[in-house]
């Protein structure tokens, strides 16, 4: 079926699990556009909210008679087949369609499409991107993974014809884009239990940049990005550190770590001096990705300073939750040992007395795979604290406990629950710390829980 077209002749859409970070962007943009709306949800929450204050029907729960008069059925990946939404739909007829596939249906209805994928960095580098075309006055519409204190959520609707998203290679879901702009930022081993090895992933990220119809921006200092790109014959443009690079950022330097600044050149001539407010060399990467995107646009070299330095981060990332008795408490998404190197490194570079890591496990199979990788990362913090692995979508036949992680971390100490975690943080932290939670499932809880206890301890001394 050619559901692009079918856009074109309805009117109203149904979405199964209309509440996700991936689904409530889609909704807010489809809404924009004039068409009517419902929605289901099982759990209460933040998205939810922003999604019933438009006005727009959703039931708690699923059922069949939930899509009473829907046209079209959007399901996130979560959702089953044996979901009673998605069998009703199949049995009257109505076309189901899944959320990745969705994205690629909405995005290809605007003329400058702007897909930002990699391993690491694509929440930040798409909320980066989006913040300095907004504030340049191009009024995208924007997809993100992660909240953006600047636009108040993960979506924003613009009126023009540019719309930036995240790309993400789980499961190849983006291979359903067919971009006018792509961005690569690296090209990294992850998603093991699904790509197998690196050349399968090379693969992907090549029919990726092969789907894409105007510009390559790409990472000139990432040899595996440049290996999967260099075959395909389209315009491209590189940013990075090293002589070669279109977009360049030379005399880095950090007030400890903290700020990052640098002077952006573009084709060896000085455009502007950027100050980021984000730490790490990590974030001068993605800025430079999105300083390059945006100038290839029309933004001015003053546009993009003064908006790069403006943002102030998205949520998860490097989130500060706050700093009870002199003792800060923050946490990030970093669940990759590349994003743990760079996260723990910018983190030791700030000067705390020292630094906690509390680290969550994510998937068993890329503990496994990655073993080796991980305990490196670990060792650069002063202690760092290991969690249970969080299963997500498996079960544990790689017979890969936490503890295995832990021997190879000198120091470090193993603990089940976020109790137990908490209750050991809270007992040895001391002012001048930085306590850090990190990974990719529900590790946030722990330090919200570590910063209610630290506030609490504080308030009863």
């Amino acid at each position: 079926m050619n559901y692009d077209e079918l856009l074109n002749h309805i009117k109203r859409i149904h979405f199964i699990g209309i509440g996700g970070s991936g689904m409530c962007p889609l909704a807010e943009i489809l809404r924009g556009e004039g068409f009517a709306l419902s929605g289901s949800d099982m759990n209460e929450g933040e998205t939810l909210d922003r999604i019933k204050s438009y006005g727009i029907p959703v039931y708690m729960g699923h059922a069949a008679e939930n899509i009473k008069g829907a046209e079209l059925v959007v399901y996130s990946a979560a959702i089953k087949e044996t979901n009673p939404e998605r069998q009703a739909a199949v049995e009257q007829g109505i076309p189901c369609i899944e959320r990745s596939v969705m994205l690629g249906v909405v995005t290809r209805r605007y003329k400058r499409s702007i897909a930002v994928s990699g391993t690491h960095g694509k929440t930040t580098t798409t909320a980066m991107l989006s913040q300095v075309l907004i504030g340049s006055g191009f009024d995208p519409s924007a997809i993100i993974g992660g909240k953006l204190p600047f636009i108040g959520g993960n979506s924003y609707v613009g009126q023009s014809d540019i719309i930036v998203c995240e790309a993400c290679e789980y499961v190849d879901t983006f291979l359903e884009l067919n971009p006018f702009i792509s961005i690569i930022l690296n090209v990294d081993a992850d998603h093991l239990d699904y790509f197998k090895n690196l050349d399968n992933i090379k693969k992907s990220f090549r029919q990726f940049a092969e789907q894409t119809t105007g510009l390559l921006v790409i990472n000139g200092d990432d040899a595996n990005t440049l290996d999967a790109v260099k075959d395909v014959d389209i315009e491209k443009i590189t940013f990075g550190f090293g002589e070669n690079c279109d977009y360049r950022a030379v005399n880095v330097s950090a007030d400890k770590g903290v700020h990052e600044q640098y002077d952006l050149l573009y084709k060896g001539e000085k455009l502007t001096s950027v100050q980021l407010i984000v730490p790490g060399k990590h974030n001068v990467y993605n800025s430079l990705a999105a300083a390059a995107t945006a100038h290839f646009l029309g933004a001015t070299a003053n546009e993009i300073s003064e908006n790069l330095h403006k943002f102030g981060g998205v949520h998860r990332r490097f989130e500060i939750l706050g700093t009870p008795d002199g003792i800060t408490v923050a946490d990030d998404f970093a669940h990759h040992p590349t994003e743990l190197t760079a996260t723990l490194t910018a983190a030791m570079s700030m000067g705390f007395r020292k630094v906690w890591a509390v680290f969550q496990p994510h998937t068993f199979s890329r503990t496994a795979m990655l073993l080796n990788d991980f305990a490196e990362a670990l060792k650069i913090p002063d202690v760092a604290i290991i969690s249970e692995i969080l299963p997500v979508r498996e079960t544990n036949t790689y017979n890969i406990y936490s503890r295995d992680l832990g021997a190879k971390v000198p120091g470090s100490v193993c603990l089940d629950t976020f109790e137990e975690i908490t209750e050991y943080v809270c007992s040895h932290a001391q002012e001048g710390d930085l306590i850090l939670t990190m990974g990719g499932g529900n590790v946030y809880m722990c330090a919200n829980m570590i910063y209610s206890q630290l506030q609490y301890l504080a308030e009863n001394k």
